[in-house]
């Protein structure tokens, strides 16, 4: 951990010790001369050497556990961007998570999606779940509303339904890019077991992405170019972008716009709407 960083770890642990009201503690013995608790206060709170505690206000002693750090943010009552903050600062990373899986979204994120009258866009799980999706979406990529609620996985439809693989343009390459941005961010929110059971399903009904999960292949997933063939508009290209929501790790929104004006006119006859609405 480097000096700056240290500082800046002891600047924030000590502001918001000095933010803590000793009485909600228990911690009386009169007058103080500064707000807040006290260092050894703070280090018996979070199970901690307070020489350790000390030293870490200080900028000294190198760079803390992981462990060390969760006690801390314990301790001090920190919320949930706090701690991350926390550990940004002391390990230069943000903290593991245990992936839970959603239990939906928001009305407000759902009127989101609908404001994007034309632009497929839907909202997916660490595991790929589609959770979430306009009128765009069910009428270009998938009528997701249509399916048993344990069917609405992209890998699933990727790999056993033959109407979304028809559709693709270079069916191998999508799955391949597929696979990779998958295993990505299921290892990023830390939902490998969560997973094991999807894997295992798939590799027994498809050989293919038996294979494809066996090269061990990580891909991004931030923007790129999708081209779908639609069986009665033909050739439909669009442009997607990936985005985290802020505050809900589990979920991504993938929004898929119109790469050309023809495409968009094709997504509006799709959907039953004339050009001039």
């Amino acid at each position: 951990m480097s000096n700056g960083t240290s500082t800046a770890l002891g600047a924030f642990l000590r502001d918001r010790r000095l933010r803590m009201d000793p009485a909600s503690f228990g911690y009386g013995g009169g007058r103080r001369r500064t707000p807040g608790l006290r260092r050894e206060e703070v280090a018996q709170r979070s199970n901690i050497s307070p020489t350790w505690y000390t030293w870490l206000e200080q900028g000294r002693g190198g760079a803390p556990s992981a462990d060390v750090l969760n006690r801390i943010a314990k301790g001090l009552m920190l919320t949930e961007p706090e701690r991350e903050h926390l550990f940004i600062l002391g390990l230069g990373r943000a903290p593991a998570v245990d992936y839970k899986a959603p239990d939906g979204i928001t009305p407000r994120l759902q009127r989101v999606l609908d404001a994007l009258r034309f632009s497929p866009a839907i909202i997916k799980t660490a595991t790929w779940d589609v959770v979430a999706w306009n009128a765009a979406a069910a009428a270009v990529l998938t009528d997701y509303g249509s399916l048993p609620r344990d069917q609405r996985n992209i890998l699933r439809l990727m790999f056993t339904n033959s109407r979304v693989r028809a559709a693709q343009s270079d069916w191998l390459s999508v799955a391949r890019y597929v696979v990779g941005a998958f295993r990505a961010d299921a290892a990023r929110a830390n939902a490998g077991t969560e997973i094991g059971q999807l894997v295992e399903e798939l590799s027994r009904l498809s050989p293919e992405f038996e294979a494809l999960w066996r090269d061990n292949d990580v891909a991004g997933h931030a923007d790129g170019l999708k081209n779908l063939h639609h069986p009665d508009h033909g050739l439909i290209e669009l442009e997607f972008s990936s985005f985290a929501v802020d505050g809900r790790p589990d979920l991504g929104m993938i929004v898929y716009n119109p790469a050309t004006p023809e495409t968009a006119a094709q997504i509006r006859k799709i959907m039953g709407v004339s050009i001039a609405a």
